[in-house]
């Protein structure tokens, strides 16, 4: 990655995005958020990210953003449905994403997904499972299109995502198996971590709070060093 290159991030106006956002403007890396609506675009151009309108959903809106004049490196997406949403962007926004990088000779991709999709779907209960499994199911889809896609791609599937300060403890590992809770600013310090780091590549990773765990506390943590 150079320093005239940037990264672009779908996702930004709330959540995990919105913490990313914050990660990658303190390692003074230029950043270019899409936004379906310009609510909050003056709070992320305060902080020097470069705001461009569009909506995941449109191949079009996608294709300009990403093909613009500057030099995209990475695509992160943490983009995900509200539950009232009429056509969630979990799958289909992501593959507009996934195809447009590939399109425009990207490098690298990170996908924020979720603990429960993939093979991760055996660390979930009977009642988890039945309440998010459609949802989860997209988001299946969407690291399939991903990995398939021919990118190098990193794909984090955080735990239960709660919005107090970052611990410190948020961990990954390549075991599908562990679940448990972690702080959205962890999170956004992991994906941060794993930017331009190439033990990162082409893996998918739980992130979890190693002090947040639930059921099995036994596994091997994934370095990044």
């Amino acid at each position: 990655m150079t320093s005239a290159s940037y990264i672009f991030l779908a996702g930004a106006s709330r959540g995990v995005g919105r913490e990313i956002a914050q990660c990658l403007r303190t390692q003074q890396l230029k950043v270019k958020a899409l936004l379906r609506t310009l609510t909050v675009a003056s709070e992320l151009e305060k902080i020097g990210i470069q705001v461009v309108q569009g909506d995941a959903l449109n191949l079009d809106d996608v294709e300009r953003a990403i093909q613009a004049d500057e030099r995209i490196d990475t695509v992160i997406s943490t983009i995900g449905g509200l539950p009232a949403d009429t056509q969630r962007p979990d799958y289909p926004g992501n593959k507009n994403l996934i195809d447009a990088a590939v399109k425009a000779g990207v490098q690298n991709f990170i996908l924020v997904s979720s603990i429960g999709a993939g093979d991760s779907v055996s660390a979930l209960s009977p009642q988890a499972l039945a309440a998010l499994g459609t949802v989860l199911a997209e988001k299946d889809k969407a690291e399939q299109h991903l990995i398939a896609s021919g990118l190098t791609y990193t794909i984090i599937r955080p735990g239960g995502l709660k919005s107090e300060p970052a611990t410190g403890n948020g961990v990954l590992t390549e075991d599908p198996r562990i679940i448990g809770s972690i702080n959205r600013q962890d999170v956004a310090q992991l994906v941060c971590r794993c930017l331009n780091n190439q033990r990162a590549h082409n893996k998918i990773l739980s992130a979890v709070d190693r002090n947040m765990l639930f059921g099995q506390t036994e596994f091997a943590e994934f370095s990044l060093d």
